[in-house]
């Protein structure tokens, strides 16, 4: 039998933005994305889809992680708008600069993910990390929402099972502080396994793809079909 799937409130999304706690989760939290393979992923299940003019990244963060999936993608997908979707603006002038070395540009949208999706103008909506803090009815909400504005939705998000909360509790040998090592456990407890995000898809006229991908995530992708 797997692992119930169970929701506890995280750290860092309990800390203000400049705490310097929350800068150095945050700090942990790219060598976690790099260690997962979290951009190479999301880069992979983003290429069989067309090029969109504006890609919303949701609980984007600081924007680290979007700027190294752009990085891949910019050869394939070329002056994209990659929009920051946030409850706070934390991109940096430097990660700006980023996306349009580039060719990108980048724009922020901050406040509730609720209510912002509705705003969104965008072809294809992308999270990383970011749906395991929602509980079912949440999730729900916002996949109706997403397919209602995109043609393509992917999600990587940690994978509920036994080898990745054992991965979680060793966290420290990435020199990860106390935020980040409770946020690890926390997160898997919340992670996804099985389809459980398919059955929550909304509707027919789409292509699921959900899966394990090495070595501890969970991925999540939603084509609309053509036609």
């Amino acid at each position: 039998m797997g692992l119930p799937r169970t929701l506890e409130p995280e750290l860092l999304d309990l800390l203000a933005a400049d705490d310097p706690r929350a800068r150095a989760s945050r700090r942990d939290l790219v060598r976690i994305n790099f260690v997962m393979r979290q951009q190479a992923i999301m880069a992979t299940l983003l290429r069989p889809l067309s090029a969109p003019r504006r890609l919303a990244d949701l609980g984007s963060g600081d924007g680290r992680f979007l700027l190294g999936v752009a990085r891949r993608m910019a050869p394939h997908w070329p002056g994209v708008t990659a929009l920051i979707v946030d409850r706070q603006d934390l991109v940096s002038p430097q990660t700006r600069a980023g996306f349009a070395a580039l060719g990108w540009q980048c724009e922020c949208m901050t406040g509730d993910v609720f209510e912002l999706l509705p705003q969104l103008d965008a072809q294809i909506i992308t999270a990383n990390l970011f749906l395991h803090h929602l509980d079912e009815a949440g999730l729900a909400r916002l996949l109706i929402l997403a397919a209602q504005k995109v043609g393509g939705f992917v999600a990587c998000e940690p994978r509920r099972s036994p080898a990745a909360l054992l991965a979680s509790r060793m966290v420290f040998a990435l020199a990860c502080n106390a935020v980040t090592r409770h946020d690890a456990v926390a997160s898997v407890h919340a992670g996804f396994a099985g389809r459980e995000l398919s059955r929550l898809w909304p509707g027919a006229g789409w292509q699921l793809r959900e899966e394990l991908a090495l070595p501890f995530t969970h991925v999540f992708a939603a084509r609309r079909n053509a036609g």
